[in-house]
């Protein structure tokens, strides 16, 4: 069974850095793309950002383009969310979440992912 495990959440000031890791694991030959997403006070997940996982072709939310850099190392089976410039609105549970498909593509919509992380808590103070 395909697992994605985030790691990298924190304390941080605002339009300060962090960098988000997930390590996935399982058939990752199966993956299609990796996102992140983000949920705050028990809303919705919202979307952040996705790699396609061989082309490293990749989509942002407005709200994060420009100040996130999504990225991927195959060879470790990771992605990456560099998130600069951090802001207050920020603060949220980021979740990194696993695509299962046919074809390499990636989806901005929680239902476009098949296996989810446990979550990491990014809090920025103003």
């Amino acid at each position: 069974v395909p697992v994605v495990t985030e790691s990298g959440g924190g304390l941080v000031q605002a339009g300060g850095s962090l960098r988000l890791s997930c390590v996935a694991s399982g058939r990752t030959s199966r993956y299609s793309a990796m996102g992140w997403f983000r949920q705050n006070s028990g809303k919705e997940h919202l979307f952040v950002a996705a790699i396609t996982w061989n082309g490293g072709a990749t989509v942002y939310a407005d709200s994060v383009r420009g100040r996130f850099t999504i990225s991927r190392d195959n060879a470790k089976n990771t992605v990456y969310l560099q998130m600069n410039s951090l802001k207050p609105e920020d603060t949220a549970v980021y979740y990194c979440a696993a695509r299962i498909s046919s074809t390499v593509d990636v989806s901005t919509t929680p239902r476009g992912y098949d296996y989810w992380g446990q979550g990491t808590q990014v809090t920025v103070s103003s």
